[in-house]
């Protein structure tokens, strides 16, 4: 009987009226009767056992896109059968362990969610980059604020300055040395150029005469001393212009680059002072003011800035002293040799002693370029 019964309800149709639902037949009554009999019957097996068949019938049974709903009623054509294929709506899987439906979400949702997740830290990088920028402007405008006010409160005799008068007066003289010495080395660099033409100028008069003396036989030996004698000078030009060009290029390191070197120390030096300055006046500023809770945090806050701006200020006042040091050694045996070099070639030129000349080169290590070595060759021009 129970047989009969199952083999009944397994060849039993699903009837669904107009609007889809289910509907109930008169005609069917007996196989509602027997599904609850079986119902009853498969609850005497077992809950353990019914579990089991329950999740293998929900990991391995039928094909969802493969089954159909019939529409007419049991024993009815198959006119009325809808594929659930057709159907369009959001897959799901069964999970057999919960008995519940997980929806599966599609790979351009992840994709949306990964390009979101990189959008926003792109911003958030974005926004971190702005916020730094922010604050170092920020900072930059309070320092530029306070050494202005400072600078003018000293410009008009109504702040106080820190001072150094031993320092200040060495600066002094520093920068008092560097004019001068700029002076000499303008001068130098004139004479250059004047002694440079008039040995080109002797170079073309010793050619001319030469050529005379070629070209005027009455006056052969006349043109032939004179020709011998520009050379001569010519030569010893060229050496004394060797010497000279040496100097100058020595005073120019000396001037242009070790001084400078030192008066931008001693620039920096005296910003980092006005800073010192700028942010003791603050805190004194703030020492005179009320006591409150907000107060003493801005006293915190300008006590470390004025300590690291002390910090700053000494180790600058140090740097400085050191190659203010250095630098007066070092322009001392500098000027030492180039101011003997300058003496004995000159001397030597013009007491005519070519030998004394050469030897002071000699003396100095000084190479003389050959004639037209200054030019470009030929290859180079092309």
């Amino acid at each position: 009987m129970t047989d009969s019964i199952m083999s009944k309800a397994a060849t039993m149709e699903i009837p669904i009226n107009s609007n889809g639902d289910t509907g109930t037949l008169p005609e069917d009554d007996s196989l509602e009767q027997a599904a609850q009999l079986q119902w009853s019957l498969d609850e005497k097996v077992g809950s353990s056992r019914g579990t089991r068949d329950l999740q293998q019938v929900m990991v391995s049974g039928p094909n969802l896109n493969e089954t159909s709903i019939v529409s007419g009623g049991y024993g009815g054509t198959a006119e009325g059968i809808i594929p659930t294929s057709s159907i369009k709506g959001p897959a799901v899987h069964y999970n057999a362990e919960f008995n519940k439906r997980i929806p599966v979400t599609g790979l351009g949702s992840n994709m949306h969610h990964s390009s979101s997740s990189s959008s926003m830290a792109a911003d958030d990088a974005t926004r971190g980059v702005a916020v730094e920028k922010l604050e170092t402007m920020k900072k930059w405008g309070l320092n530029t604020y306070k050494c202005t006010k400072q600078m003018i409160s000293e410009r008009f005799g109504r702040g106080s300055r820190t001072v150094d008068l031993e320092l200040e007066a060495q600066i002094e003289v520093l920068r008092d040395t560097k004019k001068k010495y700029e002076n000499v080395l303008r001068l130098a660099r004139a004479l250059t150029n004047h002694f440079y033409n008039m040995v080109q100028t002797q170079h073309a008069l010793g050619d001319t005469f030469a050529d005379l003396s070629q070209k005027s036989p009455e006056l052969r030996d006349e043109f032939g001393y004179n020709a011998e004698t520009q050379k001569l000078l010519c030569k010893n030009g060229e050496t004394l212009l060797g010497a000279v060009n040496f100097f100058v290029s020595s005073i120019n390191t000396l001037v242009n680059k070790t001084m400078e070197d030192t008066l931008m120390t001693i620039k920096m030096y005296e910003n980092a002072r006005l800073e010192f300055d700028a942010y003791r006046s603050d805190l004194e500023e703030l020492s005179l003011g009320p006591r409150d809770a907000v107060a003493m945090a801005r006293i915190d806050a300008a006590q470390e800035q004025y300590q690291v701006q002390k910090d700053k200020y000494e180790h600058l006042r140090s740097d400085v002293i050191i190659k203010l040091k250095f630098l007066e050694e070092n322009k001392v045996k500098v000027m030492h040799k180039q101011l003997l070099l300058f003496h004995n070639a000159i001397s030597a030129y013009f007491a005519g002693n070519q030998q004394q000349l050469e030897q002071t080169l000699k003396q100095f290590n000084i190479k003389l370029r050959p004639p037209g070595a200054d030019k470009p060759s030929w290859l180079e021009e092309q």
